[in-house]
């Protein structure tokens, strides 16, 4: 039996799914998904719109010692719906508009009807949008690869 406390097996996963799409969607894409969405949602602000700085951590070769890269700008906002949800936008920059957008996107998408309707109408675009992007950089990074070899010189 579910009680209303339990959080549902891949709850999590599907929320970081949510979280990452959403701080990667523009400002246009996040604002078409408010205005499809009747009525529009009532909130009121818990923290922020806010911007601030995060330091970045890097590694030499994805596994040596961390070391501080630098800092990095990021917006962050959280807001509760009407109905109790909450939820949270995060985004590197400082567009502080598309951060709340960000949250109020999160906390609809945490119910199941909502979410229905946002998953065809900005989650599986952006998810298609992304993917591409990432093919046509892997592909221009590719044609620009360089192989070296060596010959070996037969010195008998």
């Amino acid at each position: 039996m579910h009680r209303a406390n339990e959080i549902e097996p891949g709850a999590p996963a599907r929320r970081k799914r949510i979280v990452d799409l959403l701080a990667r969607a523009t400002l246009a894409e996040l604002q078409d998904a408010i205005a499809t969405i009747e009525p529009a949602p009532g909130f009121t602000t818990l923290r922020g719109p806010e911007t601030g700085l995060v330091m970045v951590k890097g590694r030499i070769g994805g596994g040596g010692a961390p070391f501080n890269l630098g800092e990095a700008t990021v917006s962050r906002a959280s807001v509760r719906l009407a109905d109790g949800r909450i939820g949270h936008g995060y985004r590197l920059g400082t567009n502080r508009k598309a951060a709340s957008l960000s949250a109020v996107l999160d906390a609809l998408a945490q119910d199941e009807a909502a979410l229905a309707m946002l998953e065809p109408a900005l989650f599986a675009p952006l998810e298609a949008r992304l993917a591409a992007e990432a093919e046509r950089l892997e592909t221009e990074t590719a044609a620009t690869k360089v192989d070296f070899f060596t010959m070996v010189r037969g010195e008998d």
